[in-house]
């Protein structure tokens, strides 16, 4: 299956294929002409697949180097940055050469970021091994890493040449790495895709559901994500639609301690907490919380956290790239597919907090 983001500087495809890991030489040879390839990994990742993407694109001609990172979302910051630039300049990468980020979330938005800024931007591919990858993080062109103060503070735009993924991939991940990607894909059924919601309220929840559907529940969620960066590559309008449940969700991820709640389980309890408040004020409908909470419970998904601090939530959404001057873009869902910008002030925010 494929899908292509036709943006008009930079337009790319998305290879949707069982198996296609091993054929990354091949692909990568449609796209690149011959040079230098850094692979960025995590150490978990690595173990399990640099060895066949290596083996693959030097069997194509292609020289390869493998830059390794501590697995999580702890090592997504400017240290990691930094190593990975120490790593290319040894390696006497220049700008003719490439980089692919073979990972999940953490390794494609810090590889990404790396390949954008780097001797001021190299090629680059992005290759996700884990749902909330590639359902979502690899689509679209954003990197960055975190600091202490916020989430994906400091980042880039930075498209890439092409996206490969290999749904067989997902056999791999631990049972919680599986089921976080679910609260993505719980978010585009809500915001954009009756169909994909309808066919996610037929299936049994299990780990062996999602993976036997997994071919359908990419592709439904990457035309979503597809749709909205075409139409809004530089996230000032609709694209902050994607948003739906990450205002709150980012500050549960950084004030409870990157990788301590993963990011699709701290979208699930966002999107809960979001949805609750806006049914009470009528901005969405009755009736809608309970089914998204049926709809996460089922899947595994958290919808709510503890310890719930909301002096220090309210900080940290103060520092949300949503926020402009003293007002914030939240995003809710006036109907079921449908998505919409509810702009408040800044302290509005707490009652949305305290429910």
């Amino acid at each position: 299956m494929k899908l292509t983001v036709n943006l008009p500087h930079n337009p790319y495809d998305i290879l949707i294929e069982r198996g296609s890991l091993a054929q990354t030489g091949s692909w990568v040879k449609g796209l690149w002409k011959p040079q230098k390839i850094a692979i960025i990994t995590d150490d978990h990742v690595g173990a399990l697949y640099a060895e066949t993407v290596q083996a693959s694109l030097e069997q194509a001609g292609f020289e390869t180097i493998v830059f390794e990172f501590p697995e999580g979302e702890a090592s997504k910051n400017l240290d990691t940055v930094n190593q990975a630039y120490e790593f290319l300049v040894k390696n006497s990468m220049t700008r003719s050469d490439g980089i692919i980020a073979l990972g999940g979330g953490v390794v494609g938005d810090l590889a990404g970021f790396v390949a954008s800024t780097y001797m001021r931007g190299i090629h680059f591919l992005q290759i996700p091994t884990s749902l909330t990858a590639q359902v979502d993080s690899s689509i679209g062109g954003k990197t960055g890493v975190n600091t202490p103060f916020a989430k994906n503070m400091v980042g880039t735009f930075c498209q890439p040449d092409g996206v490969l993924i290999d749904p067989d991939t997902l056999n791999t991940l631990g049972k919680r790495e599986l089921i976080e990607g679910m609260g993505e894909v719980v978010k585009y059924g809500l915001i954009d895709d009756v169909e994909l919601w309808e066919t996610l309220d037929q299936l049994d929840g299990s780990v062996e559901s999602i993976l036997e559907h997994a071919d359908y529940i990419i592709y439904h969620s990457c035309e979503v994500k597809r749709k909205v960066v075409v139409e809004d590559e530089l996230d000032n309008g609709v694209r902050l639609y994607l948003n739906f449940g990450h205002t709150i969700g980012h500050a549960i991820e950084a004030t409870a301690g990157y990788g301590q709640v993963m990011h699709g389980e701290a979208v699930a309890i966002g999107m809960v907490q979001i949805s609750r408040v806006a049914e009470k004020q009528g901005l969405m409908p009755a009736g809608i919380t309970e089914k998204i909470i049926a709809m996460c419970e089922k899947f595994g998904l958290p919808t709510a956290h503890q310890p719930w601090n909301v002096d220090e939530l309210y900080a940290a959404l103060t520092r949300d790239k949503k926020a402009r001057g003293k007002t914030i873009k939240l995003v809710i869902v006036p109907q079921l597919g449908q998505a919409a910008i509810h702009q408040i002030a800044m302290e509005e925010m707490l009652e949305f907090l305290q429910a």
